[in-house]
């Protein structure tokens, strides 16, 4: 499945700037053959905007879902957005997934928060696992730091995720997880792994983009540089479906060891 990373922060605090550049991504990214179009983490708003972060917040199924959803089906492409989800009186780090012909697939809540920031202004999810068929791949969610807990990639591994879907907001001086830890991840867990970052600078932060799509080789099939930027990769079934049958991480392991290391 060919699949196209946005590495961007579009205009942070701006729902509606980001929509239209949402909207002229899908358009390149469809005309290039994609079939999946993944954002950064937080996209639709911006990442370090404070307390705008409940301001700009919406419901799963609130105004902007609706309009990436008329966006996916006029572009003919499947959309994972990175943005605030207001659910009651919380607030959670999301991504969903809006099918080609504009069906909200999936809605994953970061579990692991990062940092102050993070822990003041969202509440974390409690499901691991979010997961949905999509191009003859199961396509699994998760968010930026959620991927550097090896527990819960291997989660999705057991659970049979092909090709895992990482919004992030990777900043410095943590380049290293996008230059070496994801890659590692899609190896030993067998599955592909794209990893979406936002660039530039935000309030403290600078974010260092980097975004691959790596392979269950451990190779990156595409890698951004530090700027703006479409990546497009393939996500191929075949090619995964060889390397688990090469590779013995996951029949060698031996789940009766390991209760105590929970």
């Amino acid at each position: 499945m060919r699949t196209a990373l946005l590495q961007s922060s579009g205009r942070p605090g701006s729902t509606v700037e980001n929509l239209k550049v949402l909207d002229e991504a899908a358009g390149r990214a469809a005309a290039a053959g994609a079939a999946l179009l993944v954002t950064p983490e937080m996209f639709l708003t911006g990442y370090a905007i404070g307390d705008g972060v409940g301001r700009l917040a919406e419901p799963a199924d609130g105004d902007s879902a609706d309009t990436v959803a008329e966006l996916a089906h006029r572009h003919g492409l499947a959309i994972a957005y990175g943005y605030p989800e207001r659910a009651g009186d919380s607030v959670h780090n999301s991504v969903q997934l809006i099918s080609a012909d504009g069906t909200r697939l999936a809605n994953y809540r970061k579990t692991h928060l990062f940092g102050c920031f993070e822990r003041d202004h969202f509440t974390p999810g409690e499901q691991p696992v979010v997961q949905v068929e999509l191009g003859g791949l199961t396509v699994g969610l998760m968010i930026c730091y959620d991927v550097e807990f090896p527990e819960l990639v291997r989660a999705h591994a057991l659970a049979g995720t092909d090709l895992l879907l990482v919004p992030t907001a990777n900043m410095h001086p943590f380049q290293f997880v996008a230059e070496s830890l994801v890659p590692v991840r899609a190896w030993e867990s067998q599955m592909y792994v794209a990893y979406v970052n936002r660039v530039g600078s935000e309030g403290e932060f600078e974010f260092v983009g980097l975004s691959t799509l790596a392979g269950p080789d451990g190779i990156a099939r595409a890698r951004a540089g530090r700027g703006t930027e479409l990546l497009l990769a393939e996500a191929d079934p075949a090619f995964l479906a060889a390397s688990r049958a090469a590779n013995p991480y996951l029949k060698d392991r031996r789940p009766g060891l390991y209760g105590s290391l929970a």
